[in-house]
């Protein structure tokens, strides 16, 4: 590449030279990882080294015994605009899972790959099961405070991630879902719940979450709502007391079926649907 061209002779040694382990902005990690492998054709490594990403930047290698030398043509922060940031990654991840970046609801935010992932670094927190949540709920901080919650998904373990059911890059479903709607994301794990069943529960059909919160809820099996509240929100019907059950029927002022353990449950044991013949009413 020419010196007219604005680009420096790509070693990524010259880079180093400052940018090392122990420096004040380190970028050594980058070459354990895929984008420093130069034997790769792919790499940037293998093109105009860092400046594959950073754009022309002989200028900046030249002036670095000054103090104070000319920024890179392209920085990873907020002094680059977020969509000339994203351009670069994007020159060369475009398909499989970011194929929906494009008006995505991060895209749309104005968030910045280099906001979750940290491309020097040999470990990219964002790409790993034990980080991965951190990241996101650095964000979303609603989530952190319900996945901590007595009834949760295993993400505060690090059985599970976020990327286990969302794709932050874009899906064509509701809330980046991997699937295509609620259910079917909740089906791959929850599949003795798919059914099809011959006595249906219709809010269940339509959607779990309906009924549950996933990332997390103070009421037992992450429900919405304590029962039988959660269920008197649709079933207000003459075979049972058409009002709302109070606390009346919790000890020591009595002790009524509808309000103890598993509440409605106690009867309608297959509340996410039934096969038997007499299931009509889920009680079996």
């Amino acid at each position: 590449m020419s010196a007219e061209s604005g680009y420096a002779p790509g070693d990524p040694q010259s880079c180093l030279g400052c940018h090392g382990e122990h420096s004040m902005k380190p970028a050594a990690g980058i070459m354990a990882t895929v984008h420093g492998q130069k034997a790769n054709p792919k790499s940037p490594m293998a093109t105009k080294g860092c400046q594959s990403c950073h754009g022309p930047s002989a200028t900046h290698l030249s002036d670095y015994s000054s103090g104070k030398p000319a920024k890179p043509a392209i920085t990873f922060n907020a002094k680059t605009p977020v969509a000339q940031q994203n351009a670069v990654c994007l020159d060369c991840h475009q398909s499989r899972e970011r194929t929906h970046w494009p008006g995505s609801p991060h895209e749309f935010a104005g968030v910045s790959c280099a906001g979750c992932h940290s491309v020097h670094s040999p470990r990219d927190k964002a790409m790993h099961k034990n980080t991965q949540v951190d990241v996101c709920v650095d964000c979303h901080k609603e989530k952190r405070a319900q996945m901590h919650k007595r009834s949760a998904h295993p993400l505060a373990e690090a059985e599970m991630t976020c990327t286990d059911c969302h794709n932050p890059h874009g899906t064509r479903g509701e809330s980046l879902l991997i699937a295509g709607f609620v259910n079917e994301n909740c089906f791959q794990c929850h599949a003795e719940k798919r059914g099809p069943f011959l006595w249906e529960h219709a809010p269940v059909r339509e959607s779990c979450a309906n009924c549950h919160e996933p990332h997390g809820s103070v009421h037992e099996s992450m429900l919405v709502t304590r029962g039988p509240w959660l269920c008197q929100q649709c079933h207000m019907a003459s075979f049972h007391p058409s009002t709302a059950y109070s606390g009346s029927g919790i000890p020591p002022a009595g002790a009524a079926q509808q309000m103890l353990d598993k509440n409605c449950m106690n009867c309608h044991t297959q509340v996410h649907g039934s096969n038997h013949p007499s299931g009509a009413r889920l009680t079996r």
